[in-house]
């Protein structure tokens, strides 16, 4: 027993910044954007929080699955860029459409989402559990240092949610952690003790290494798909669509040329329209694909994620 996908949802600011207004506020152009990144455009909070992002995604999963909130057993969120530590993001959704769950927070930086479904499937397993909402939020705008061109284009705001219920959905996975801060990090707003040293240190923003990220992230999405795959014993044919996580444009193209079994044209993108959403690309593009009916009953999905920690799973799901 593991899970099966109810329902989805998605929701982005209705704020969005393209390359020309990122042009009037740091040194870089449209084309220098497209070539590397191949983001046109971002979604970026207003006066939204993370968790009004997160809400919203919710209610249009439920709404999606024909789910009460009442009827949800669990809620599990993640982010890296919560509004408060404490309560969580799960917590305030929890309250704000009026379930009456536990819910907790689950920090995978990109890969959230995927190890999320996978932390739900041993709920499930359990046999004690019948609705799960998993939604994943994030306010990257909040974090990013936006004079450094390097990592300011690349990030955008947004949430996606998906409902689940008791099913056989999950047909394998695999989560992988490298630790280490030396390629992606983010630090907490402290560097060191305020009471000792009486002062505060400036909140810090994503620091990234772009050509070792670049170089893990192909490697495990490429690899990571490829042996799951073959573990699962699923075939290229078999495989409907994929849904990776919206990092770089380059990153997806370079996988998908290193994973021939799957056609090119099965790689799903909208990174052009939202960019890095982190933990919550997945189930934006998720989302996306549902509501523009490219997604059916019965099809095997592929998830795929790389992130700071750093991170990274693929997942193979019929839907």
């Amino acid at each position: 027993m593991s899970f099966t996908i109810l329902g989805t949802g998605s929701y982005a600011p209705e704020h969005v910044v393209t390359n020309d207004d990122l042009a009037k506020i740091v040194e870089t152009n449209d084309e220098w954007i497209m070539q590397r990144i191949g983001v046109k455009s971002r979604h970026i909070c207003d006066t939204e929080t993370n968790v009004d992002l997160a809400v919203e995604a919710s209610v249009r999963a439920l709404e999606d699955a024909g789910v009460a909130a009442e009827e949800l057993d669990l809620i599990i969120a993640t982010t890296i860029s919560g509004d408060t530590l404490s309560p969580g993001t799960g917590c305030m959704v929890q309250k704000r459409i009026g379930a009456h769950c536990p819910a907790f927070d689950l920090a995978a930086a990109c890969s959230g989402f995927l190890f999320a479904l996978e932390t739900a499937a041993g709920f499930f397993a359990r046999g004690t559990y019948r609705r799960i909402l998993v939604v994943s939020a994030e306010r990257m705008s909040g974090i990013i240092d936006w004079t450094d061109r390097g990592t300011c284009c690349i990030f955008g705001d947004g949430a996606g949610a998906a409902v689940l219920g008791p099913g056989d959905g999950l047909i394998a996975s695999h989560l992988m952690t490298k630790g280490g801060d030396d390629v992606i990090t983010i630090p907490t707003r402290y560097t060191g003790s305020p009471w000792y040293k009486n002062e505060i240190a400036e909140i810090t923003s994503v620091r990234m290494n772009g050509r070792e990220t670049y170089k893990f992230a192909v490697m495990a999405m490429s690899d990571n798909i490829k042996e799951l795959m073959e573990k699962a014993g699923v075939s290229g044919e078999d495989v409907a669509l994929v849904i990776p996580h919206q990092a770089n444009y380059r990153i997806i193209n370079e996988a998908r040329r290193r994973i021939p079994d799957i056609a090119p044209e099965k790689f799903c993108i909208n990174i052009d329209r939202y960019g890095n959403t982190s933990s919550a690309s997945v189930p934006i593009l998720l989302d996306e694909m549902n509501r523009a009916g490219k997604i059916h009953r019965g099809d095997i999905l592929v998830l795929a994620a790389f992130g700071g920690g750093l991170s990274a799973g693929a997942m193979i799901v019929r839907y």
